[in-house]
C-alpha cells in the first residue's frame, strides 16, 4: 500500500494532505488489537487478581464483566457519535480513555477501585472499535485493497484473543498481572501520536443524535447483559435476572419500532435488509459464545485439572495462535480459490471438530491428544471464519451507514461474548453433581459447556449456509448474465 496524493479545485488546484494508508491501517490494526487483548488477557491472571485484591468468586467475575458491559452497551452510540463528531477525533479520544483506564486497573489497590476502572476501559474500547472499522472502510476503496484491509482486520480480531490468553499467563507468572494493563499505556501513547499525525478526518454526517435511539439501545443492551452476567451467581429464576432481560427486551423492541421511524437513527433498519449482513451478526454472535467459552473453560482445565500455572496454560494456547496467525495471514491469498461462504462454512466447520473434541477431555488424557491437537483446528477455523464474516458485515453500506454497520458488527462480537459465556457457565454448573470430587466437577462442567459451545457452532453453521448460500448464487448468477 503505498502513499496516494488527491486534488482539489476551489478556484486553484491545490494538492490535499497525502493519505498514508500503510500508517493508517498499522494505527487500526495495532488500536483494535489492543482493546480485543484486554478481553482475554485478564482469563490466566484472575487468581492472582483475586488474592491481590481479595475478590469473592462474584466479584471476581465482574473483573471482566464491567468492561462487557460498558463495552457492549455503547457500541451503537459510539458508532453514531462518529458520525456526528468525526471518527478520527473520536477514535483519538477513545485511545486516550483507554490507556488512561488502563493505568488506573494496573494501580487498582482495591477491587472496587478495579471494576470500575475496567468499566471505563469498556468505554474507550466502544468508541475505539467501531471508529476503527469505519475508518478502514472508508480509507480503503472497494476492491483488493479493501478485502486485504479488512483481511488484517479480521485476523487482528481473531488473534487478539488468543494471543492474549499467552501473555496475560507469562506476565502473570513473570512481572505481575498488573503489567498486562501498563504495557497499554505506551502502545496508547503512541498510537494516540501516530493518530493524530496520520489519520485523515472524514466528511462529517450533519445531524442530531438520536437520544430515544441512543437510550433504548444502551440501556437496552446494558440491561440484558447485566441480566445475564448476574445469572451465573444469583440463577436464571432470580428476580434480578428475570427483571433485567425483560427491561432489557422491552427496550429493545422500543428501539426498533423507534428506529423505524425516526429521521436520522441510531441503528438504521436497512442495514438488516442484506442477508449477507444479517447472517454475518448473527453467526459472529454465535461463534463469539461459543469461543469465549473454550478461552474461559480450557484455562480452567489445564490449571485446576492438570495443575498448570498461569505461565504454562497462556503458553498452552500457542498451537491455536500460531495455526490462527498463519491461515489469518494467508486468507486473502485462500480467496482467490475459495469463495466467501465456503471459507465461512469450512472455517466453522473446523472450529465446531476441534470444539467437540476438545469437549471429551478427562483427567487422565495428555495435552497433545486432548488440547493441542484440537486447538490447531480451532485456530484454523478461526482463521477461515473471521474475515468473510467482516466482509458481509459491512458489504454493500453507504458511506453514511459505514459507522452504524461497524457498531453493529462489533455489538454482535460483544454481545455474543457476554451472553454465550453466561449461557454456558449456567450448562457448564448444571452438569456438575454435588457429589463429585473438585476434578470431576471440573471435567463435568468443562464437558458441558464445550459441548453447549459444539452446539452454537452447529447453529452458527446452519444460519451461515441459509443466510449466504442461497445470496451468494443470485451474486455469480448475476455476474454472469451481465457478463
Amino acid at each position: 500500500m503505498t502513499t496516494t496524493r488527491s486534488n482539489t479545485t476551489e478556484g486553484a488546484t491545490r494538492a490535499a494532505p497525502p493519505v498514508h494508508k500503510t500508517a493508517i491501517l498499522v494505527i487500526i490494526l495495532v488500536s483494535y488489537f489492543m482493546i480485543l487483548l484486554d478481553n482475554s488477557i485478564i482469563f490466566t491472571g484472575l487468581p492472582s487478581i483475586q488474592r491481590t485484591l481479595g475478590f469473592s468468586s462474584t466479584g471476581l467475575a465482574w473483573v471482566q464483566d464491567a468492561y462487557t458491559l460498558t463495552f457492549g452497551g455503547l457500541l451503537l452510540l459510539a458508532s453514531r457519535a462518529g458520525d456526528i463528531l468525526g471518527r478520527r477525533r473520536l477514535f483519538i479520544i477513545g485511545l486516550i480513555v483507554f490507556s488512561g483506564a488502563s493505568l488506573f486497573v494496573g494501580a487498582s489497590p482495591v477491587g472496587s477501585w478495579m471494576v470500575a476502572a475496567r468499566a471505563v476501559q469498556g468505554i474507550g474500547a466502544a468508541i475505539v472499535a467501531p471508529t476503527s472499522l469505519s475508518l478502514l472502510t472508508a480509507t480503503f476503496p472497494a476492491g483488493r485493497e479493501r478485502n486485504r484491509a479488512v483481511a488484517l482486520y479480521s485476523a487482528t480480531a481473531g488473534i487478539g484473543a488468543s494471543l492474549g490468553m499467552v501473555i496475560g499467563g507469562v506476565l502473570a507468572d513473570l512481572v505481575s498481572w498488573r503489567a498486562g494493563f501498563f504495557i497499554n499505556i505506551p502502545i496508547g501513547a503512541v498510537m494516540i501520536v501516530l493518530a493524530t499525525k496520520y489519520l485523515v478526518e472524514q466528511p462529517k454526517r450533519p445531524g442530531k443524535f438520536d437520544v430515544l435511539g441512543a437510550v433504548t439501545s444502551t440501556v437496552g443492551i446494558g440491561a440484558i447483559i447485566f441480566g445475564i452476567i448476574e445469572s451465573s451467581s444469583r440463577g436464571w429464576a432470580s428476580p434480578v435476572t428475570l427483571v433485567s432481560i425483560a427491561v432489557g427486551a422491552a427496550l429493545l423492541v422500543v428501539l426498533v419500532v423507534h428506529e423505524a421511524r425516526a429521521a436520522e437513527p441510531i441503528m438504521p433498519l436497512r442495514l438488516f435488509v442484506s442477508r449477507h449482513r444479517s447472517g454475518a451478526y448473527a453467526v459472529r454472535f454465535l461463534y463469539l459464545g461459543a469461543m469465549m467459552g473454550f478461552f474461559f473453560f480450557t484455562t480452567q482445565y489445564l490449571q485446576e485439572v492438570h495443575g498448570w500455572n498461569p505461565l504454562q496454560a497462556g503458553l498452552g494456547f500457542l498451537p491455536m495462535t500460531a495455526v490462527n496467525f498463519a491461515v489469518a495471514l494467508n486468507v486473502t491469498r485462500l480467496g482467490r480459490f475459495i469463495r466467501p461462504v465456503p471459507m465461512l462454512a469450512i472455517g466453522v466447520i473446523l472450529t465446531l471438530a476441534g470444539m467437540f473434541w476438545l469437549s471429551l477431555v478427562t483427567a487422565d488424557t495428555g495435552y497433545i491428544v486432548s488440547v493441542g491437537l484440537p486447538m490447531l483446528l480451532i485456530g484454523a477455523g478461526q482463521g477461515l471464519a473471521f474475515a468473510p464474516l467482516t466482509s458481509f458485515g459491512i458489504s454493500g453500506v453507504e458511506a453514511h451507514d459505514a459507522g452504524a454497520a461497524s457498531g453493529l458488527l462489533n455489538t454482535a462480537h460483544q454481545l455474543g461474548s457476554s451472553v454465550g459465556l453466561a449461557i454456558l457457565v449456567a450448562v457448564g454448573a448444571g452438569a456438575v453433581a454435588a457429589h463429585e470430587s473438585t476434578t470431576a466437577a471440573v471435567i463435568a462442567r468443562v464437558h458441558g459447556a464445550l459441548t453447549g459451545s459444539s452446539v452454537m457452532l452447529a447453529v452458527a453453521l446452519v444460519v451461515s449456509l441459509v443466510f449466504h448460500h442461497r445470496n451468494s448464487l443470485v451474486f455469480h448468477r448475476r455476474k454472469e448474465f451481465q457478463s
